[in-house]
């Protein structure tokens, strides 16, 4: 009986480890998927060139500080990592010690989506961004999205 009751005890013991390991997991996904979605909403709302006419010639990439602390365009966040983390509107999310996003670039042929093209060599650009959130070193979430060039109204 107390071998039984032992083992039942053992049993519930691991539950209760393999529980908790579940639930950080799931806790930790659910906050990458909310940082990768602060990168998409900020990077949508960025002109894909530069709006500085002196800058316009620039070639694509960061134009600053790393990380990058001032971005007006979109190609000022290829290969940026923000560590902490930024937001929606590029502003450094406090207590998020251990998080990282990298974003990386790839600009597209609007003609085929799945094709690769030098930056700026074509018109009606389309650029695939691509983030990758980490916590203490570890790969969380990777996601891309495609942002079109906007239309002049």
């Amino acid at each position: 009986a107390m071998a039984v009751i032992g083992f039942g005890i053992l049993s519930l013991l691991h539950a209760m480890g393999a529980g908790t390991n579940v639930n950080t997991a799931g806790r930790e996904l659910t906050q990458a998927v909310f940082l990768a979605q602060e990168i998409r909403e900020w990077t949508v709302q960025l002109p894909l060139r530069d709006p500085q006419p002196a800058d316009a010639d620039n070639p694509p990439g960061p134009d600053g500080t790393s990380p990058q602390t001032f971005v007006d365009d979109l190609d000022d966040l290829m290969n940026v990592t923000y560590s902490p983390p930024r937001d929606a509107a590029g502003a450094v999310i406090t207590g998020m010690q251990g998080w990282s996003q990298t974003i990386s670039l790839q600009w597209r042929d609007p003609d085929s989506l799945l094709t690769a093209v030098t930056p700026r060599s074509i018109d009606n650009e389309v650029i695939c961004v691509s983030v990758t959130v980490r916590c203490r070193g570890e790969d969380v979430l990777t996601s891309s999205w495609l942002v079109f060039e906007k239309e002049a109204p």
